[in-house]
């Protein structure tokens, strides 16, 4: 018997200067808006999470009262939670804007820190691909 993989697995950037619980509502927040989760999707045990990332519990609680504060989750009692059916985050012209504005800002790091066009374009690759080696 196969077991079943996770609906999401979450990294942290100790680096980014952004906190734990945001990068965890972040993250499902973009995987909602890309479609990899969709309404009903079960998001993994706050067990799940401290297992995969090395966080405290109540980080990844507040996490997820913020996810259903956003409308984007609902906790079941005795469940877990779960992505709501209607979820209010959709791809749009200014969640897409505010991504490339982000892109924009991390390319003109990349360049001060002297990374060529095709070194931006490989490390995105890798990123991509999940390669450890530049994650981690």
């Amino acid at each position: 018997m196969t077991e079943k993989q996770p609906s999401i697995l979450f990294r942290l950037d100790p680096r980014s200067g952004i906190a734990p619980y945001r990068q965890l509502v972040d993250q499902v927040r973009q995987a909602v808006e890309m479609g990899r989760l969709r309404g009903g999707d079960q998001l993994p045990s706050v067990r799940d999470v401290v297992t995969q990332v090395t966080i405290n519990p109540n980080t990844v609680h507040r996490a997820y009262r913020e996810l259903e504060h956003l409308g984007l989750a609902e906790g079941r009692l005795g469940l877990g939670t779960f992505i709501t059916q209607n979820p209010d985050v959709h791809t749009t012209e200014a969640s897409n804007a505010e991504l490339a504005r982000q892109l924009q800002l991390w390319a003109q790091r990349a360049r001060a820190a002297g990374l060529n066009d095709n070194d931006m374009l490989e490390l995105l690759r890798r990123i991509l691909n999940h390669d450890e080696r530049v994650l981690s």
